[in-house]
Order: C-alpha cells, then sequence, then structure tokens
C-alpha cells in the first residue's frame, strides 16, 4: 500500500472552494446511488485523498484536510495517508465523528459544500443542524463536483457495459410480480410512487444485471414506479434486444440523466391546479439513502416521505428459487476452495514455491471461473500473508505484496458471483507451526462462529441482539474485533446487503432478521503488526422447530450453506466443549458428503479433504442430549 502525495490536488481544491465561496469542502465515499462499491470514475474521496478503502469521509478547509472511517481501515488509512491529512479514527472514545469535525471548521458563519448527488437526504439534514448549531453558515449543495473538476481528463471513463437479463430459473419470480407487489404497498401507504436509486434495488427489481461496478453486477440507472406507470432512467446503448424484449411495453426507457428533469415534473405532476401552495394529498416514498438532490427536485421533506425502500426488504428475502441456488452455488464454491487450498498447501510445502499473495489469489480465480454458472468474482480477493492479515479490509497489490510465509498466518476472504446466487468465504490457515497465541485467537473467534450458527431466537429478534453469541468467548479473554459480525448477501447481486446485519450498528437495531435473510457469520481477531484471525461463513435464517412456541411467535435459526473445511493445525481443543466438537465432526462430515464428488481423479484435493474433515478426538455423541446433529437440521429445513 503506496502512499500518494496529495499536495498539488489539495492546492488545486482549495483554488476552486475559494471560487465557488465554500470554507469547507466534504467528498464522500458513495456515489450518486450510495453504492458502496463504486466505478472507478466515482473514486473521489480516493483521489483527492489517496485511502482506498471501501468506507470514509474526506473533510476539506482552507487550511486543513481530514479523512474518518472506521476500524476495518484504521492500520490501511494510517499507511496510506500522506503528511497533510489527520486521520479521524471512527468510534474511539473522544474521536469526533466527521460530521462534528466539519461542523467544528465551520465556527465563525463558514460555507460547507458538498455536491448534492453524493450524499443523502438526512444526512445532509443532520449535518445542516450540526452546522447551525456550531455558528456555521449554511451547508450548501455545489452543483459541479469540484474534484471532477481537479480530476479533469486523467478521471476514467464512465462504465457503458452491456445490460444483461436474468432468468426466472434464477431469480424465482418474474419480474411483473414484483412490480405489482410493489404497487400493493403503494397502495397501501397511500403513496404516489417509488423513486429508486439503489443500484442492487433496479437490478433486482427487474431481473436485469450488468457490470458497471467492479464486483457487483449492477447498472448506472434510476427507476420510478407509480400506480399506473414503470420507467427505467438508462443509456439506452446498454439494452440489447433481448434486454428491450424482457422489459416489452409495460416499462418506459428514458435517458439516464432525465430523472433529474422528470423528478421536477413528478412534484409538480401532485400540486392541485387551483393553489399550487396546498400540501399534496399523496407523497412520493424516496428511500433513506436516496441522494439530497433528488429530494430537492421532488420539493424537499416537505414533499416527500422517506422511507426504508420496500425494495430492500422483499430483495433480502430470498424465495426458495434464490435459497436453491445459495445452497448450490456454495457447494461449487466450496470445492474450488477445497482445490485451491490443497495445491497452495503442496506448492508451498512440498514443492517449496516462492508465491506472492496476488499470484496465489490469481490461481483461486482461475479454479473458481471452470465450475459451473461462474460470472465473476463478488469483491478482491484478500489474499493476506502475516501481519498484512491484521489488515482487516487489506487488498494485496500486483508486484507490490507479500511473499506468503509458511510461517505465519495465511488468511484469504474470498467470494465469487454465479448466476445462481453469491459467496463470501474466509478461511485462516497456517502452513507451519502456529504459537499459542495464534491457536488460542483461532478456536475463540471458531466458538463465535459455532454460538452463532446455532442461535435459536424468537421473530422479531435483530441482529444488533444476536452479536454477543459471536463476541462473547474473545469478551471473556478480554479480545475483540472492531467489525460487523454479519452481512446481508444477495441473490447474484451485492455482497453486502441491507438492512439487515448482525454488528453493533445502530440500523442493525431497527430491522429484526427474517426467515428467508442470508447473510454471514464472521468474528475475528486481529494484532496489528503480527497476524490476524477471521472465519466466515454464510448462513440462511429460516424457520425452525421448538417444543415451545412462547408467546405464539415463529423461532428462527440458522442453516449453513458454506461448504469448506476450519483449518485443523490452528484448532486449540482444549478450548473445546463437547457440544462444539459435535458441531465441527457433523460440519466435516456434511462437507465431505456435498463436496468429494467434485474432486474425481483429483487425488491431491481428496487428500487434503480427508485430512481436514477427520474425525475430532473425543466427539463421540451419545451421553450429551444438547448436541444437536446439525448436518439433519440442515436437511430437516429443507422440508
Amino acid at each position: 500500500m503506496e502512499t500518494v502525495n496529495t499536495t498539488e490536488r489539495l492546492r488545486r481544491l482549495r483554488d476552486l472552494m475559494k471560487e465557488n465561496k465554500i470554507d469547507v469542502y466534504i467528498v464522500p465515499s458513495a456515489d450518486s446511488h450510495q453504492s458502496e462499491y463504486i466505478a472507478p470514475c466515482d473514486a473521489r474521496r480516493e483521489y483527492i485523498s489517496g485511502f482506498s478503502g471501501s468506507d470514509g469521509t474526506a473533510v476539506v478547509t482552507l487550511e486543513k484536510a481530514a479523512l474518518a472511517t472506521d476500524g476495518r481501515y484504521f492500520n490501511q488509512a494510517s499507511k496510506q495517508l500522506d503528511s497533510n491529512w489527520d486521520l479521524l479514527k471512527q468510534g474511539l472514545e473522544d474521536v469526533p465523528s466527521w460530521q462534528e469535525w466539519t461542523a467544528d471548521q465551520s465556527v465563525g458563519s463558514k460555507t460547507v459544500g458538498v455536491d448534492p448527488t453524493v450524499i443523502t437526504a438526512p444526512n445532509a439534514r443532520k449535518l445542516s443542524e450540526k452546522i447551525k448549531k456550531k455558528g456555521g453558515s449554511s451547508l450548501v449543495a455545489v452543483e459541479n463536483n469540484l474534484i471532477d473538476l481537479i480530476w479533469g481528463d486523467e478521471r476514467p471513463p464512465r462504465p457503458n457495459e452491456k445490460v444483461k437479463v436474468l432468468g426466472v430459473e434464477f431469480s424465482g419470480k418474474k419480474f411483473e410480480e414484483k412490480i405489482e407487489d410493489l404497487r400493493k404497498d403503494l397502495e397501501k401507504g397511500k403513496s404516489a410512487g417509488l423513486i429508486i436509486s439503489m443500484l442492487d434495488e433496479i437490478a433486482w427489481l427487474f431481473n436485469l444485471r450488468g457490470n458497471d461496478i467492479p464486483y457487483n453486477p449492477v447498472f448506472f440507472s434510476y427507476a420510478t414506479v407509480t400506480p399506473d406507470t414503470a420507467t427505467l432512467y438508462i443509456d439506452i446503448q446498454k439494452l440489447n434486444p433481448d434486454a428491450k424484449s424482457h422489459l416489452g411495453e409495460n416499462v418506459q426507457i428514458k435517458p439516464y440523466h432525465s430523472i433529474f428533469e422528470d423528478t421536477i415534473a413528478l412534484k409538480k405532476s401532485l400540486e392541485p391546479e387551483e393553489d399550487r401552495n396546498l400540501q399534496p394529498k399523496k407523497k412520493f416514498w424516496i428511500s433513506t439513502m436516496a441522494s439530497w438532490s433528488l429530494s430537492l427536485n421532488l420539493g424537499g421533506e416537505e414533499k416527500v416521505e422517506e422511507v426504508q425502500s420496500p425494495i430492500a426488504t422483499s430483495k433480502s428475502i430470498k424465495n426458495e428459487t434464490e435459497l436453491d441456488g445459495m445452497r448450490a452455488c456454495h457447494l461449487r464454491d466450496g470445492a474450488a476452495l477445497t482445490e485451491y487450498f490443497a495445491w497452495l498447501e503442496e506448492e508451498l510445502t512440498v514443492k517449496g514455491t516462492k508465491l506472492d499473495e496476488v499470484e496465489a489469489a490469481d490461481k483461486l480465480e482461475q479454479i473458481r471461473s471452470k465450475h459451473k454458472n461462474f460470472a465473476g468474482l463478488s469483491f478482491d480477493t484478500i489474499s493476506s500473508t502475516g501481519p498484512n492479515a491484521a489488515v482487516i479490509h487489506y487488498k494485496p497489490e500486483r508486484g507490490n505484496c507479500s511473499i506468503i510465509d509458511l510461517k505465519a498466518v495465511y488468511l484469504c476472504d474470498s467470494g465469487a458471483q454465479y448466476l445462481d446466487g453469491t459467496t463470501d468465504t474466509t478461511r485462516t490457515l497456517h502452513f507451519g507451526e502456529p504459537t499459542a497465541m495464534e491457536r488460542k485467537a483461532y478456536t475463540l473467534v471458531l466458538k463465535g462462529v459455532i454460538a452463532l450458527d446455532k442461535a435459536i431466537f424468537p421473530k422479531g429478534t435483530t441482529g444488533y441482539a444476536l452479536d454477543t453469541f459471536a463476541r462473547q468467548f474473545l469478551w471473556e479473554e478480554g479480545l475483540d474485533y472492531r467489525h460487523g459480525t454479519g452481512h446481508g448477501v444477495g441473490s447474484y447481486l451485492n455482497v453486502h446487503e441491507g438492512p439487515m446485519g448482525i454488528g453493533t450498528r445502530r440500523e442493525y437495531s431497527e430491522v429484526a432478521i427474517a426467515a428467508g435473510n442470508v447473510l454471514s457469520d464472521e468474528p475475528g481477531y486481529y494484532e496489528d503488526g503480527k497476524f490476524g484471525i477471521r472465519i466466515e461463513n454464510m448462513f440462511m435464517a429460516r424457520e425452525i422447530h421448538t417444543n415451545h412456541n412462547f408467546g405464539e411467535k415463529p423461532y428462527l435459526g440458522f442453516e449453513h450453506v458454506t461448504m469448506v473445511p476450519l483449518c485443523r493445525k490452528l484448532l486449540d481443543e482444549s478450548l473445546l466443549t463437547k457440544r462444539e466438537r459435535d458441531w465441527i465432526n457433523d460440519y466435516h462430515r456434511e462437507i465431505k458428503e456435498k463436496t468429494k464428488g467434485y474432486f474425481k481423479g483429483d487425488e491431491r484435493s481428496l487428500r487434503w479433504l480427508d485430512r481436514e474433515t477427520s474425525e475430532l478426538d473425543g466427539g463421540a455423541r451419545g451421553e450429551n442430549v444438547d448436541a444437536v446433529n446439525d448436518a439433519e437440521k440442515n436437511e430437516d429445513f429443507r422440508k
């Protein structure tokens, strides 16, 4: 990870700030659609700061510059930021949020500016209030993005990839039925219509997929749905004849940028002809993730209703076709990872091959690409050795990364896009002799994985409430990790999907886990400069049978779908309970049974699979009535 000299870029930005009478300028990470992962042309925060992590906000004054990010990126940001920048470590005691720091800089009637297309309406409103309370002048919408102006011809071109149709054999539901379901929500909520700006929501709603953002099969677009119309705003050249035929005559196609003109027209359509000042009876819905710009065009907060997108909720609850696809693609993906780890171990320990982190990641992609329905990776592979594994979202760079060290921990966090689902798996391995602390940390993390996997909870429970299942064993030792425990995952869509999740974020306390949600289970532990441990499985929330039914509520549990063995060498079996040993043995039997058929003629992978899934000593069952056969439980979920 190299440091970028930002001196000249900051000088040019400050010159533009003066021209526009702006004292403080905000550069968020997101694009106009609040995408977590963005196209290279939208990497404005990275351009101005040099920090390449997926989350963070840059704030520049005429004298100072600050970069705010969360605990996943403290290590990375400290290496990538040059001396022009202060790092605001969000979540630490006595460290201001970027909003507080911005408001502090506005003292003395200073003006704060931001591109209104890259900040949400709720965030703009809250920030404006903070600025005024501190004695700042105001938050103003700067029409031309100042970073784009200084980036100039060096800015990458906007993607223009073709859009493809996702068949109902993968989506499980026709897009016309999804729109009708949405219209029922609009009718129930007495809404005039929904303005849709999140790219994965549009892709899901219309059963289309694209390639405009690396690793995310989405395409630049907006959409509106009213009781009578459905409109897709997209560059028409993106649609091939199949896509046009798929959408048919019931979906109107308009140019991408015309959404801004049309939202102004939509606002006027609700105003009574006799008195434009009367409050309309109905409002348009916009997502709480919609841009400030869209909200302003529709008349501001008094003219729109900000809601949690009904599409986000529907998308997160997978239908049976999507759940079956998740099971199937994780079998293939698990087989690919087993083949990769067996190959990697032989190359390093038997052949003595010197492999760097990127070369190893390339091999994994090549193995995955052989499998049915493979469509690409779901994110940059985190192939990390030794101290690099302690960088939570480490990204090895070709020609500037480490040789994999036999004497150190190797952490591999990777995933793929398949037409029938999206995967995200982390395994931590050791090819030499791990230290006692590495084995202890690995086992404590695994105990958390198991506890969350086995959790049973009443309907209405949030991921915020479930988070401690995974952290409890680390907490008992005074240890913890600075990232969430679980995120939602799309179905051949974004690898990070809301609105639910498992962790300490406030929003995770507001959305309950629902049957059909697909989430990750990924506690970890990291020692900066030494090693990192993370184990990540994917599981699906499913309604289960319990002996009792307190409160007459359904109860939920999880069905794991990741089929990759755990690292035997890193296990400290003395820390495991009988229940945990039984879970591991059941899990490994399930993996072996379900994936061994992929290795016909591949003796190396079969030997590795046999060894890593062999029975743990002391794992016999019978006397412990609490021991659960999780392989059988997974089969029961399907019935």
